[in-house]
Order: C-alpha cells, then structure tokens, then sequence
C-alpha cells in the first residue's frame, strides 16, 4: 500500500476536513487508546449491508461484497485502509490518527467517486467496543453520524453507520461485516482485489 500523501498527513495535522456543519446539540466523544485498531491490520472481506432509502419505515437493503487491506503507520498512531466494492465499481479510503492528548481517534472517509476528505468521526474503544460520532449531511439536511466497531474475534468484526436528525433517535443505515482473509490472496501490491 502507498504511504499516505503529504496533504493527507497536513489535513490529519491542521484538520482539513470540512467545517461542522448545522446546529445539532453536541454529543460526548468517547477516548480509547493508541492501540484499539491493531487487530484490523492485514486482509479482509466484507459484506456491506446500506439502506436504499433512508427514513422511517425503510427495510429494503443493498448487499454487496467487498475487501479491505489495513496498514498502520507512527506505531498505530494512524492507520490507513483501502475498501474496495467490485460490483459498485467504486472504493473508499479510511484514515485514522489517534491524538494522544485527547485520547480520541479522528476518522476520515475519501470516496473514490468524489475525492473529497470527509468530517471525520472522533471517539475510541472502550474493550471490543468502539464509539465515534461526527457531523455530515444528508440530502442536504445536518445530521450526526455515529459509528459503532465491535470486535467480535481476532477474525470478525462488525461495523454500522447511524444517522440522527434531531442527536437522540437513530437510524441504522449501513453495516459491515468483516472477515479476516490472506493478504496475499485479497491485496495485490497492496491494494485490495478488486
């Protein structure tokens, strides 16, 4: 996998992501620790599970596989991975920098339909369960992103996306679960199998 581009590590640093956006009341961020993403380094698949329609009442959902190579950096201070959808013909990057002083992961997402460096998400874990929440937008409307990470063995982890309107109910949209593979068989020079 390729380093990280100096403009990711300067956004990481002086927080180039866009702005907070809209008038949601704040959420406490959970802490964790430098090492809660270590057990994701290496090869994944995955099955992705998003909500075709977002709103009250919606049941009809999307599948599709996916794989993933994760690589840390700074001692697992930052970890990088690469998320690749084959039958969607896109990809995502993720890029983790944990700040010492807060003890709290910042989580950014970049679309490889888009190119943009998405709000990160911030918190931590707290044993095999992780929180983190962010700021976004939906259909041009603010909402609050939670993520949730669980852990569930050194071989399988779970991953879902919620978004909240009003910061107190929350809408489940998207999840993912991840099953360790070979790196050498799932990433090629580094990159996931598309």
């Amino acid at each position: 996998m390729q380093r990280p581009s100096s403009l990711v590590i300067w956004c990481l640093v002086v927080g180039c992501g866009a702005p907070a956006r809209g008038t949601l009341p704040a959420i406490a961020l959970p802490t964790g620790g430098v090492h809660d993403f270590d057990y994701f380094e290496g090869g994944w698949t995955t099955l992705q599970r998003r909500l075709e329609t977002r709103g009250v009442g919606s049941t009809a959902w999307d599948e599709f596989p996916g794989t993933l190579c994760m690589k840390p950096y700074l001692g697992g201070m930052v970890t990088v991975d690469e998320l690749a959808f084959p039958t969607k013909g896109w990809s995502g990057l993720t890029v983790r920098a944990f700040d010492v002083g807060l003890r709290r992961w910042s989580v950014y997402w970049i679309n490889s339909k888009t190119g943009k460096l998405g709000t990160p998400v911030q918190g931590g874990f707290t044993a095999d369960r992780g929180t983190f929440y962010g700021d976004d937008e939906d259909g041009g409307q603010p909402v609050k992103v939670r993520y949730h990470w669980n852990k569930v063995d050194r071989d399988h982890a779970l991953w879902e996306q919620a978004f909240s309107r009003d910061g107190k109910t929350w809408e489940t949209n998207w999840t993912a679960d991840f099953t360790r593979a070979d790196p050498a068989t799932v990433c090629s020079a580094g990159r996931p199998a598309a």
